[in-house]
């Protein structure tokens, strides 16, 4: 029997009419929303050796905003990735290391994580048939957490929340998490656009970057710029200081005693949400937007006036947001931003996408400067990592539907890094206060109401 949804409005209606908070009384008893103060500063909840996030400095006792900087167990993202171009290497493995167990590996090290990686890189038998292909959805990241539960209940050791057996269990994850993504994908795009299925085994020789276009792609092939590209891509998504909604999500569950598969579905779920790591597709709607509304993209007062019409929510979504710009800790500057930069350039020469790339400059740089005018705001407002991340998955052909699922690939690692700290050094569940306004009433009987 089928129940009417204009009693849901009415549930709903009466939510919203009990539960609305005055905003006054967030200041009156000092609590902070979202756990950040009107300068956006966190709220300090826990102390972390994994990564660390730079954005402004001390000068004459005044903080001073700086080009933000982003520190993986100490050494500057810029460093890091620099190092792999040097050697015109892979990074994703050796940061994982890196982040995983505190220390750059040498060459034998490297070597042993590359070869557990590759043997974790396995499904059960009949997995893809009897999860992954059952019940497909557009929705890969829900996919995703169907996935991870369920390969949960194949590990005798599910529970054991032993530090060397939650690091067994979180190598394997970041070895299958890009196997349970593409899958899903294939699986949906057969089932729903009535595409070609396919299922290719990852190579044992390659590495995750490499082993995503080659699973993606219906001939496996890619060129050396693309997978070094994603690979950069992966590296920078990584991890991010501890502080974002999905990494905490993992320190809360965690300190419940909760097994790794649970911690890792919860934090995915955090993840998916668009205020979260969606932002790369919006950027990528908005773009399509401004192409459609802007009849010369290269004419920059057109496109100054279009961003004008973005910020006064009379264009696009109808937000007043300009997708990409802005970061709740930068302020002058992503680093992910500028290290990606580089890469995207090349990438967009190689890909004969040199004009939309400049479309992309040029929003960069207009940007700040509609806002600023426009909106009183506290901070300094640059592009982000998502600004330019979706041009990137789009000129190597990965489709939308896993654009976050990407993010998912890479901060898995930093994820894994944070549960087993958490687990090392503190032994208390997370059991944030809040400041209750609950006026006490006397009960009256059912007949009487």
């Amino acid at each position: 029997m089928g129940v009417s949804s204009k009693l849901f409005k009415e549930y709903a209606d009466k939510c919203i009419a009990k539960e609305k908070i005055s905003p006054e009384l967030y200041e009156q008893y000092g609590v902070k929303k979202g756990l950040r103060d009107k300068n956006g500063k966190g709220v300090l909840s826990g102390i972390t050796d994994i990564s660390k996030i730079v954005s402004s400095k001390e000068e004459d006792g005044i903080s001073v905003p700086c080009d933000g900087m982003l520190y993986y167990r100490g050494y500057d993202i810029f460093d890091l990735v620099n190092g792999v171009k040097a050697r015109n290497g892979f990074g994703f493995e050796e940061t994982a290391y890196l982040l995983l167990f505190g220390n750059l590996p040498n060459e034998a090290e490297l070597k042993d994580f590359n070869e557990l990686m590759s043997l974790s890189r396995t499904l059960p038998k009949n997995f893809v048939r009897d999860v992954i292909m059952k019940a497909p959805s557009k929705d890969i990241m829900n996919c995703m957490t169907k996935s991870i539960l369920t390969l949960g209940s194949y590990d005798k050791k599910m529970s054991d929340v032993s530090i060397s057996n939650v690091i067994r269990q979180s190598i394997m994850l970041i070895s299958v998490f890009p196997m349970f993504a593409v899958y899903s994908y294939h699986a949906y795009n057969h089932a729903e656009n009535d595409e070609s299925f396919y299922i290719h085994r990852p190579s044992p020789e390659l590495g995750v970057a490499e082993n995503i276009l080659r699973m993606l792609r219906p001939d496996k092939s890619f060129t050396e710029l693309e997978a070094r590209v994603l690979d950069i891509a992966l590296m920078l998504h990584m991890e991010h200081g501890g502080g974002n909604n999905s990494t905490f999500t993992t320190r809360v569950v965690s300190s419940a005693g909760s097994d790794t598969y649970s911690v890792i579905a919860a934090a995915l779920s955090s993840l998916k949400g668009p205020k979260h790591g969606g932002a790369n597709i919006m950027v990528m709607k908005m773009i399509d937007d401004l192409k459609e509304n802007v009849s010369d993209y290269n004419d920059e007062e057109q496109l100054y006036q279009y961003l004008e019409k973005l910020v006064d929510k009379n264009a696009f979504d109808k937000k007043g947001l300009i997708y990409g710009m802005g970061h709740a800790v930068y302020s002058v500057s992503d680093p992910r931003a500028r290290v990606f930069k580089q890469f995207v350039e090349q990438l967009a020469i190689a890909k004969g996408r040199e004009d939309d790339y400049k479309l992309y400059t040029n929003i960069e740089r207009l940007a700040p400067i509609v806002i600023s005018k426009k909106r009183k705001i506290y901070k300094g407002v640059s592009a982000n990592v998502d600004f330019y991340s979706g041009f990137v998955y789009s000129m190597l052909g990965i489709p939308v539907e896993l654009y976050t699922p990407l993010f998912a690939m890479a901060r898995i690692v930093g994820w894994s890094a944070h549960r087993i700290e958490e687990l090392i050094n503190v032994d208390k569940i997370i059991r944030p206060a809040y400041q209750s306004i609950v006026e006490e009433q006397d009960y009256v009987p059912l007949a009487d109401r």
